[in-house]
């Protein structure tokens, strides 16, 4: 799993650096052709992965029930995120990499609850959660570096 854990934290590495070179205008920027914005995408990773990693091994999240509602699958950028947000953003962006890591580790994640993704690949325990999470973290990277293009 040291890997995974890895390869997440690399990824939001690559994830901060966008909240750290853009300013706040052009993260919340939604391009012409775009649903959403820089930001968007980034709080977006956060909130699936603990949907994928902690909701569905019956787990409490460690994002707030609000942004789960801003930034879950199926939502779009509708309002401005404030450099509070952001900041907050970029702690949780790591934080929770490293609660995952100490709980996986603890042997926290007892039971799944079976998940289908939108690939049709049905997720059956945590380990598989996390390895999904990571091909999901790298679409929306793809996502981040198409709007990078646009601003």
């Amino acid at each position: 799993m040291n890997f995974a854990f890895d390869t997440t934290l690399k990824n939001r590495i690559l994830l901060n650096s966008f909240l750290d070179y853009f300013s706040l205008d052009q993260l919340n920027k939604v391009p012409e052709g775009f649903n959403n914005n820089i930001i968007w995408n980034v709080a977006h990773t956060i909130v699936t992965q603990q949907l994928l990693v902690y909701n569905l091994s019956g787990l409490p999240m460690n994002v707030s029930d609000d942004m789960v509602t801003k930034y879950r699958k199926g939502t779009k950028t509708e309002h401005f995120a404030s450099q509070e947000e952001v900041n907050a953003v970029k702690e949780l962006l790591f934080s929770t990499v490293e609660k995952m890591k100490e709980d996986y580790n603890n042997k926290l994640f007892k039971t799944y609850t079976e998940y289908t993704v939108t690939t049709k690949s049905t997720l059956t325990n945590v380990e598989e959660a996390i390895a999904f999470n990571n091909f999901h973290e790298g679409i929306h990277l793809g996502y981040i570096l198409a709007l990078k293009k646009s601003l």
